[in-house]
């Protein structure tokens, strides 16, 4: 089985990273816990458990990580990126936690299609769509694969067992190709 990753990973916000709506909480203020934020209410702003290791594997893998989100709040949204503090990798206890925002390389928030997102991810990495995967909890959202993107739809927020699902869809579709010399080994 192959290990090739996409060169882009696209995640939608709501109810794929986190379990809300952003544009239904008016304010943000930072917490003292890792992983969360609190809104004006007092109710807890963050990621679904999974994620951030997810973020530190594909920033490992030198994934380039995009969010792509149509919220009609999108400071909001970029609020709560820069406040969610993600805890360092398993094993290095002498790492500071990062904020959230540092990890997504690409950000397209606000309100109007993914197709529009993903044709400026295009434009501002020069990426080919075929090197993109993307997760979203919106079925309407597939409109992506008219592109080439690959879209993995999130049921139940963000998880190891979503993002592998995701990647083995897009090697399924973009499998490695082995070029063949006249000796008939492997290049």
């Amino acid at each position: 089985m192959t290990t090739r990753m996409p060169k882009l990973i696209a995640f939608d916000l709501d109810y794929t990273l986190w379990d809300l709506w952003i544009d239904t909480h008016v304010t943000c203020k930072e917490g003292n816990t890792l992983n969360q934020v609190l809104d004006r209410h007092n109710e807890k702003i963050e990621f679904y458990h999974e994620v951030p290791q997810i973020l530190h594997r594909l920033r490992s893998a030198d994934v380039t990580i995009a969010a792509c989100s149509r919220t009609s709040a999108p400071d909001l949204a970029r609020r709560a990126l820069q406040l969610l503090l993600v805890p360092p990798r398993a094993g290095d206890k002498h790492d500071s936690p990062t904020p959230a925002i540092e990890f997504f390389d690409q950000m397209e928030i606000y309100p109007g299609s993914k197709i529009t997102h993903f044709k400026k991810l295009h434009q501002k990495t020069g990426l080919p769509y075929s090197e993109m995967l993307f997760f979203d909890d919106e079925h309407r959202n597939k409109e992506v694969e008219s592109l080439g993107v690959t879209f993995c739809l999130v049921r139940h927020g963000t998880d190891e067992r979503t993002l592998e699902a995701g990647l083995a869809e897009w090697r399924k579709r973009h499998p490695v190709e082995v070029i063949e010399d006249a000796a008939g080994t492997s290049a």
